[in-house]
């Protein structure tokens, strides 16, 4: 088939069926994927990283993409791979990541971790959803338009990390030192989600991050809790009081400065957060949770959208085995992350958290804070982005319903970084969606998802090669 010949519909009608005539092929090759287990924190899977690394270099390879290539960085490596036969149409930055957050707690699976799993329509393994079987469909459809015509109907740039849930610690100065081979008119990510299973959705904007860890010292060794009991300061009591005091009565971060820097949110942008369906009782059910909580004074959606956080996300002092110890430990510490909204700089957050915290540190104990590397700004795309807009009528005509504009309380790196380095907007068009269980016990991605997301990639790339 000669696609310049052929209307986009045409073209991607071909493709379509091409994909469906592969998919057992296609979900095999995830299985294979996320059998891979590369957990990118943990040092142990250092090897598994780069074995994950090397099969999706493999893939590109395989579908002709001879440039494709793992390539090192200081931390985990980053694969990349282009197609550049289209001259005059435009060119997209692909975005994805193949690292995966760690399988725990392992007894909480139904079934193992890193073998996967369909049941009842959903493939569930670690990565699945976060971000394997979305980051496996453009590489799948390039491959169908590949065999289909021996072209492509954009040029396409491949850019897969292996860090994205440490933060994407190393991809900044490899986008920058890179910026001609990555230079595109905007990226298209394979990362991120739809907001609802029922609801089609484009993400417009995510929060930022940054992380630090306090560790509380008292004694020198851990003491016998009757023999020096009253005696010297416990790190767990004098931890649970710092922790406690970085958020006030109402639920707000009651760190001096924190909301200094934050850009206000407009009345029209709340007003967009108002108009859509959300039924915050169902959210809660759906997430076992008996009751809202956070910040007063603000919606639901605005707390998890549109306000920052300060969020404790694991704690560790004493004995905590079965039974009892009677032990005053030496240390008790606790991990932090913060969730930034536009205006907010993820380098002097964790700072003004660190000063409060050594600030209202009592005597008797020394308060360590370290700043962990890798913080990211928030990120938001104009409303009136071609690619955007794109993404909006693509989904229409797969899912049959147009999609709502959300924002994601979570973070993506990539928009901020891809906007100060390479000057390109990110359009995000994920086929996960949030209640898939990523980063928990029994993450999934549903099949059908997998099918939406190869046509609505098919058909993106094939509308957006009809414009100069």
């Amino acid at each position: 088939m000669d696609e310049a010949t052929v209307p986009s519909a045409d073209l991607a009608r071909a493709v379509e069926a091409r994909l469906a005539a592969s998919h057992d092929d296609i979900v095999e090759r995830l299985k294979s994927f996320v059998a891979i287990p590369s957990v990118s924190t943990d040092p142990a899977y250092r090897d598994d990283v780069a074995r994950a690394a090397g099969f999706v270099a493999e893939r590109l390879r395989s579908i002709g993409l001879a440039d494709a290539a793992v390539r090192p960085t200081e931390g985990h490596p980053v694969v990349t791979a282009s197609w550049r036969g289209a001259p005059g149409k435009p060119t997209v930055l692909v975005y994805g990541h193949y690292d995966v957050q760690p399988p725990d707690p392992l007894d909480k699976w139904i079934s193992s971790p890193f073998e996967a799993s369909i049941r009842d329509g959903r493939l569930y393994a670690r990565g699945a959803s976060d971000d394997k079987g979305p980051m496996l469909i453009p590489i799948e459809v390039a491959a169908a338009f590949l065999a289909e015509t021996g072209r492509l109907p954009v040029n396409l740039v491949f850019l897969f990390e292996g860090e994205e849930e440490v933060s994407s610690a190393h991809l900044e100065p490899f986008v920058a030192a890179n910026r001609e081979a990555l230079k595109a008119d905007f990226a298209l990510s394979a990362d991120g989600a739809q907001w609802r299973a029922d609801l089609p959705s484009v993400t417009v904007g995510s929060r930022g991050i940054c992380a630090l860890e306090v560790t509380v010292t008292g004694a020198a060794k851990d003491l016998h809790s009757g023999r020096h009991g009253g005696a010297v300061a416990n790190p767990i009591q004098v931890l649970a009081r710092l922790l406690a005091g970085l958020h006030d009565d109402r639920g707000a971060v009651a760190v001096p400065g924190f909301y200094d820097d934050a850009e206000p949110v407009t009345e029209a942008e709340l007003a967009a957060i108002a108009a859509i369906p959300f039924d915050e009782r169902a959210y809660l059910d759906s997430i076992g949770a008996p009751e809202g909580a956070g910040e007063s004074g603000y919606t639901l959606l605005q707390r998890n959208w549109v306000r920052p956080t300060l969020e404790f996300n694991g704690i560790v002092g004493g004995y905590t085995g079965a039974g009892k110890k009677t032990v005053i430990p030496s240390q008790a510490s606790a991990k932090i992350t913060c969730r930034l909204v536009p205006g907010q700089d993820p380098r002097r957050i964790p700072q003004l958290v660190a000063e409060d915290l050594r600030r209202r540190a009592p005597r008797g104990v020394t308060v360590d804070v370290r700043v962990e590397h890798g913080g990211a700004a928030s990120y938001a795309i104009p409303a009136d982005h071609p690619g955007l807009v794109l993404s909006e009528d693509v989904l229409e005509s797969v899912l049959g319903r147009r999609p709502v504009r959300v924002r994601m309380g979570a973070t993506i790196p990539i928009g901020e970084v891809f906007r100060r380095v390479l000057g390109i907007d990110t359009v995000f068009f994920s086929f996960a969606t949030v209640d898939e269980d990523y980063h928990a016990p029994n993450e999934f991605f549903r099949l059908s998802s997998l099918e939406s997301g190869l046509k609505a990639w098919t058909r993106y790339l094939a509308r957006l090669g009809e414009r100069p």
